[in-house]
């Protein structure tokens, strides 16, 4: 059965030796985001669950709940021993359930304390810095809610970098591509408030999907019920007429301070690096709502990949992507886009006529995603796996021709994230055609392929059949 909250999944994870529980008291800093980062580098790492944390009382902190592909598989509902394609073609089933709307609940844990007045975020929350150099106290895995104000039907339920600035004030990194961006575009143009609620440790399978790059009009709630298989519970913010998630540990609702810029970061990002100091807005805070025993916080280690980060955002930014471009091009047959946050794209396809990988590469451009991040996209056969470097590599170096192969775009829309930059927001963007040719192409000369012996399968699974049992 689907999750209710981050709660109902430790209780799995726990189950499932994924949960390590660290009793002894610890520091907020460095000692969180130290084992964060080391549970996310140990193959199989565990979600981690801070009981008791120094200076905060009867509160709890819990990090690297997607952190390897064992706890990815168990948010998903999935046996931890699924494998990283086998997560990913369950995802592209579960994807065609969508839209499974949200079911709206009038109560629910998180409505059983309400502050309006004489409150501290500082109090509320186990704030510590992700990385050292970070500008502040950051909620790196909260969810942001908030209606389209042109058209209120569609809300946007997304992570952004979120900076603790005061007891009741908030920074939030929004990049143009954004569909908050979009928001804020349209309620500054009208001069209005734009109300959002931040929602604070959340099932894990609404992170995920607040992390995935939907379309603009694609309702993240009706995709977290196709994922679950189940409508997710929603219950209505305190102001606002915002739908938030009932199983939220904490809620914080405000508005966005418009026709004002204040500095924001720096923060450490997917990229490993620190992002620079950016002008952004404010969200004044003036409702909390949550539940009345002790908060569970949980929050993202993010730094040099790889880490949990690049974990919850791999097989989302993966598959949206092929979703959106097989509705064009059915030959596509999967895309990989895990590599800092697709920064490098890979796409396997068959290929419909010559010159169809730069096609391809350009489609990629063209989706909400790929608008602004991948910068180097290679493009395969549909022979190669994706999500199989050797074989990627195997095919850049045989099928690969660089006098013909390789078409390269320049000032291209970029990630203002990119520490490559030149001009922030500007990238030179490059497609590697990595596929054999197809008429009217010139073939390659002694491409004979060598096929795998017809045993090859039935061995693998029997070698790993017998080395299970010498352990």
């Amino acid at each position: 059965m689907p999750y209710g909250s981050l709660r109902d999944f430790l209780v799995k994870a726990e189950e499932e030796g994924q949960l390590l529980r660290i009793k002894e008291e610890v520091r907020p800093e460095p000692d969180i985001r130290a084992a964060a980062c080391a549970a996310a580098k140990i193959p199989g790492g565990p979600v981690l669950l801070f009981e008791k944390i120094q200076g905060y009382r009867d509160k709890q902190v819990v990090m690297n709940v997607h952190g390897s592909w064992e706890n990815h598989a168990l948010t998903l509902d999935l046996p931890k021993k699924t494998t990283v394609k086998e997560q990913f073609h369950e995802l592209a089933k579960r994807w065609d359930r969508y839209p499974l709307p949200a079911k709206r609940v009038t109560d629910a844990p998180v409505k059983e304390v309400i502050l309006d007045k004489d409150f501290s975020l500082f109090r509320e929350l186990p704030l510590f810095r992700v990385n050292p150099q970070d500008g502040g106290f950051y909620l790196s895995k909260a969810c942001t809610i908030a209606r389209d104000p042109e058209n209120p039907e569609n809300q946007n339920v997304g992570i952004y970098r979120i900076q603790v600035k005061d007891h009741d004030r908030l920074g939030i990194q929004l990049s143009a591509q954004h569909d908050l961006a979009a928001y804020l575009r349209k309620a500054e143009e009208r001069d209005i408030p734009l109300r959002v609620a931040v929602s604070v440790t959340n099932d894990p399978i609404v992170s995920f999907v607040a992390s995935s790059p939907l379309k603009y009009d694609e309702d993240e709630y009706a995709m977290i019920g196709a994922l679950r298989g189940e409508p997710v519970e929603v219950i209505s913010s305190e102001r606002g007429n915002l739908d938030v998630p009932a199983g939220a540990e904490l809620i914080i609702e405000g508005e966005i301070l418009t026709r004002q810029r204040s500095v924001e970061g720096p923060f450490t990002e997917y990229t490993g690096s620190y992002s620079t100091s950016m002008l952004q807005v404010e969200i004044k805070v003036d409702l909390i709502t949550r539940r009345r025993d002790p908060i569970i916080f949980e929050n993202l280690y993010t730094g040099r990949p790889w880490g949990e980060i690049d974990y919850l955002m791999a097989l989302n930014t993966s598959l949206t992507i092929c979703k959106q471009m097989k509705a064009d091009f059915p030959e596509v047959d999967a895309v990989n886009a895990m590599y800092t946050h697709g920064y490098c794209t890979i796409i396997s396809s068959k290929m419909r006529f010559g010159g169809f990988a730069k096609t391809l590469g350009c489609k990629l451009l063209s989706t909400p995603h790929g608008i602004t991040y991948p910068k180097l996209i290679i493009v395969v056969d549909e022979d190669v796996d994706p999500f199989d470097l050797e074989q990627v590599i195997w095919a850049m170096t045989v099928r690969f021709r660089p006098e013909r192969d390789i078409a390269i775009i320049p000032n291209a829309p970029a990630s203002t994230l990119d520490p490559a930059h030149l001009v922030r927001g500007l990238a030179t963007k490059i497609i590697i055609d990595a596929t054999k040719p197809v008429f009217p192409d010139i073939p390659l000369s002694d491409a004979g392929l060598v096929d795998l012996p017809e045993e090859t399968a039935y061995w693998m699974d029997e070698i790993k059949k017998r080395m299970e049992e010498l352990k």
